[in-house]
């Protein structure tokens, strides 16, 4: 796959990765190599890169427990001090391996330890390929509210190794297919389109849908890496999306959802509001609608619940002078940012989703 370019990295595939990693080890004088896991890709993905990783600098591995809980200051005090301790200093270099919460918490390490550190990411889950480790987000969850605190700093290079993928389970995989329909449904009708029927779907075709998800998230990000503009494009079904995952982590008796299986919901409820506002057609909002539903499993809401997912959103973080923003569909692959919604008609987004 063809190497893309980013504002002041590059984004390299597969085999071609692990070639220019060596060569910007070996160039960049670099007094120690530390990699961040957590237990699982410690188990199934560090062995295959320390395998591809020719280098003769040290090599540090850290290691934390999985899981969207721990991304918060806590964990993020544990990797500084355990970066101070192994003799970690302005020369270091951070490789963050794994999905989400490893791109999006280490990166935020990296670029606070000792002033900033250079990082790398590698990602390792298909949600962490097309979105985490994209576009030089970092940061870290304020209790079970949603990436509250963070930077935006780029990476020296990201190297996504489709092979990893074959590790995953299949909820894994599903929410991954979430950030990919959503840049689709955003930006590309013609890529949207191409998810309407996934029976047939091979290891190449899925290498080419990667590559371009991948693709239309950086062109997005490199026209306003700040996020002033049109990066608030893919906020898309996140608004909403980030307030029913957070509420869903936080209570005890409902089962977390994965990061993309919170934003499915949310894009199906954001297609609602758009089509209330007369942005999208009531044929393409059934679309949406069914091929979503056909691949994620419905999400169970109460009125209780409703009332309390409402009341989180006014911590988003895309909230300006107090109101509640979205990014709603302006048509299939085009999108309308800075637009409000009340709570009647989330109400009734909500009550729509559950027939």
């Amino acid at each position: 796959m063809q190497t893309i370019q980013a504002t002041n990295y590059s984004v390299y595939f597969n085999e071609t990765g692990y070639e220019k990693l060596a060569s910007f080890l070996t160039t960049s004088s670099y007094s120690k190599i530390f990699i961040l896991v957590d237990e699982n890709t410690s188990q199934y993905c560090l062995p295959h890169l320390l395998n591809n990783l020719a280098t003769e600098i040290e090599i540090e591995i850290i290691e934390l427990e999985v899981g969207e809980i721990h991304k918060n200051i806590q964990t993020c005090t544990e990797v500084w001090s355990a970066l101070s301790e192994l003799g970690g200093d302005r020369k270091s270099i951070l490789i963050n391996l794994g999905g989400g919460v490893i791109s999006d918490l280490g990166g935020f390490v990296a670029c606070t330890f000792k002033r900033g550190i250079d990082f790398i990411n590698i990602p390792t889950t298909l949600l962490s390929m097309v979105d985490a480790s994209i576009g030089g987000k970092n940061g870290i969850d304020l209790g079970n509210l949603k990436n509250q605190i963070g930077i935006i700093r780029e990476p020296k290079a990201v190297i996504v190794d489709t092979e990893f993928l074959a590790s995953l389970p299949q909820n894994e995989m599903r929410s991954g297919l979430a950030e990919m329909l959503k840049h689709g449904l955003i930006f590309d009708k013609a890529y949207w389109d191409k998810f309407k029927n996934l029976t047939d779907l091979n290891t190449d075709d899925l290498n080419e849908l990667i590559h371009q998800s991948i693709q239309i998230k950086n062109t997005i990000v490199c026209e306003d890496l700040s996020e002033n503009g049109i990066r608030k494009a893919l906020n898309f079904g996140h608004t909403l999306g980030h307030a029913i995952e957070s509420y869903f982590l936080e209570n005890e008796e409902k089962q977390s959802l994965l990061h993309g299986e919170a934003i499915a919901v949310g894009m199906i409820l954001e297609s609602y509001i758009s089509k209330e506002k007369n942005l999208i057609s009531n044929e393409e909002y059934h679309e949406i609608k069914y091929i979503i539903n056909d691949i994620f499993e419905r999400v169970e809401f109460n009125q209780e619940d409703i009332n309390q997912i409402i009341e989180l959103l006014i911590y988003d973080k895309k909230n300006e002078f107090g109101k509640v923003q979205f990014a709603l569909l302006d048509g299939i692959g085009k999108i309308k940012i800075n637009q409000e919604a009340d709570n009647d008609l989330i109400f009734k987004a909500f009550e729509d989703y559950t027939i």
